[in-house]
């Protein structure tokens, strides 16, 4: 019997925690932080505490409370009698916060499959951030912590790594791993072949970014597979093909940037390598030089060792760091959290506020929302800020949104929205499922499921928690 569980994607977008099981074994499609839940609970200021261990997760339902799963640290915290783990593995779509950070609470002896390129931004993430119970994927440290452990390695997880046309084998199970395009690269749809016939899982995925190619392999594989059930996401289900492409972005931006006389500001994941693509070449082309954060640096230094991307590295000539003025002179922050930043002064292209503020019409400088407070180093003058990222989708970060025009407007910078989503849209997502035929879909990663009602497969509307048999 092959049976399906869904934890978390449930008339929610993100948090995805699949468990497929099969002939007795057990694996988990993602496992990640369902946000809009989350955000029911806590917020900045008010934060699950670790001193709890999981017991916040449990009580508020962030986390599924189920046995053989979970971190015996954690658990023992909680209250709960840990137990030997019955999870084959996890098999994790994308470095995505909303499919891979709950990882962290998993037990030790789960082991992570995922492609190189998301391991290495999930390396990326971890050097820079500091640490908390919601980001511990690579490695964690048992809770209590304290200063003293920090002189003890922290406990690593184990990573299998793969790309396309690797096949997956977990005991009685085969995965076929296959990349689709995203707005992070190695992002991957999977097919999983079991005692009833293949199972297809989409992850994340979209038709309309550079690198569309790969998600017409994807449904091609899929469709050949002949499967007996799909699990698809549906975030943008509800909208039509606007012929959205990563090209007007460039185009809209570039045109932007260049009719500005003043320093120009970007915005955008630096997960998204597509994107940073984008706005490289736009200062390439203007004769601009593109300035940006040290956490940056991180992930460009990364996505440089998969060739495949052709992504500079953070000390390309064209590109400069941009030095935080709490460590300018001789003062040196000795925070833990800041020893990626520490570990990279000697790069030969630092570059100071002070430096950009002489000749501001010669950098194209990327600013995160976090590092709007830079801005009062830099003092622009009627710049222009482009923002390529989505826009507000719920109060939370309708807040935020708020309080970044605020600084725009302080300083009067001109907003400018430009941006390409990274999933398919309703009208491809729904000729991709007609494509497939897939003889029962299961839509997840939505907050409309009922729209998928006009297709032909028998639509599962998913309950969470509910079993179902394949």
């Amino acid at each position: 019997m092959v049976a399906l569980t869904f934890y978390g994607g449930v008339d929610e977008i993100g948090g995805n925690k699949i468990l497929l099981e099969d002939s007795g074994t057990k694996i988990f499609l993602d496992f990640g932080m369902g946000f809009t839940r989350r955000g029911k609970f806590f917020e900045e200021f008010l934060m699950p505490r670790s001193a709890n261990g999981m017991g916040d997760f449990l009580e508020l339902g962030l986390l599924p409370d189920i046995a053989g799963v979970y971190r015996e640290d954690l658990l023992e915290h909680a209250g709960k009698k840990a137990q030997e783990p019955d999870i084959a593995g996890v098999v994790l779509s994308h470095a995505h916060a909303d499919h891979a950070n709950y990882i962290s609470f998993l037990h030790k002896d789960i082991p992570i499959y995922c492609g190189e390129t998301c391991k290495y931004i999930l390396e990326a993430v971890d050097e820079q951030s500091q640490r908390t119970i919601e980001n511990e994927i690579m490695n964690y440290r048992k809770r209590p912590v304290y200063k003293c452990d920090y002189k003890t390695p922290p406990t690593r997880r184990t990573f299998h790594t793969f790309r396309t046309g690797k096949t997956i084998t977990i005991d009685s199970l085969e995965i076929e791993p296959i990349h689709v395009d995203h707005s992070v690269p190695g992002a991957y749809g999977f097919i999983v072949h079991t005692s009833e016939g293949s199972i297809v899982y989409t992850g994340d995925l979209r038709s309309h970014g550079i690198h569309a190619e790969m998600t017409d392999e994807f449904v091609t594989k899929a469709e050949e597979a002949k499967p007996v059930a799909m699990i698809t996401e549906g975030t943008r289900i509800d909208t039509k093909n606007t012929g959205e492409s990563e090209q007007q972005v460039y185009e809209a931006s570039k045109k932007e940037i260049a009719a500005c006389n003043s320093m120009t500001f970007v915005d955008f994941n630096f997960k998204d390598v597509d994107r940073f693509t984008t706005f490289y070449r736009i200062a390439e082309a203007l004769g601009k030089t593109l300035v940006i954060s040290f956490k940056h640096a991180c992930f460009l230094e990364r996505y440089h060792r998969d060739k495949k991307l052709m992504v500079p590295d953070s000390r390309d000539d064209k590109i400069m760091l941009l030095k935080p003025k709490r460590l300018t002179g001789t003062y040196i922050n000795e925070d833990y959290s800041d020893y990626y930043i520490k570990k990279r002064l000697n790069y030969p292209n630092i570059i100071t506020a002070e430096d950009v503020k002489k000749f501001p019409n010669r950098y194209m400088i990327v600013l995160n929302f976090w590092y709007l407070n830079m801005l009062v180093d830099l003092q622009p003058k009627h710049g222009v800020y482009i923002h390529s990222l989505s826009e507000p989708f719920n109060e939370e970060m309708e807040i935020s949104y708020e309080r970044m025009r605020n600084w725009l407007n302080h300083f009067g910078l001109r907003f400018v929205q430009s941006h390409c989503s990274g999933h398919i849209n309703g009208e491809d997502l729904k000729a991709m499922v007609v494509r497939i035929k897939p003889q029962t879909l299961y839509p997840i990663h939505t907050e409309k499921p009922h729209l998928f009602n006009t297709l032909e497969p028998d639509i599962v509307p998913v309950k969470e928690g509910a079993v179902y048999t394949v």
